[in-house]
């Protein structure tokens, strides 16, 4: 895996991991807390907490990635392994040629 490779791989398990952290939490509603800003949804949260939000998803990510580049790095699962549909061919995409 390149140097770019590993950068596009944290950055979109950076984002999934935001998106799945995001309902995780349940916080207090503007609703519940009886402190409704007019002009937003009784839903809409009471407390902005996006930095604590954005550490949680920086940490998990980063455990996260660290799995998968370890996996990817240390060869004990390749693309050939994965190819269920044997879209590669039979040596695994080593020779692509039309032959």
């Amino acid at each position: 895996m390149t140097i770019t490779g590993a950068v596009v791989l944290y950055a979109t398990i950076w984002f999934l991991t935001l998106y799945v952290m995001l309902p995780l939490r349940r916080r207090k509603t503007q609703g519940e807390a009886g402190e409704i800003v007019p002009g937003t949804p009784a839903g809409a949260p009471a407390r902005e907490e996006m930095g604590r939000m954005v550490r949680d998803t920086t940490l998990a990510a980063t455990l996260v990635w660290a799995v998968v580049a370890g996996v990817i790095w240390s060869g004990r699962i390749s693309l050939a392994d994965i190819d269920f549909l044997n879209a590669l061919g039979r040596d695994g995409g080593a020779g692509q040629g039309t032959d």
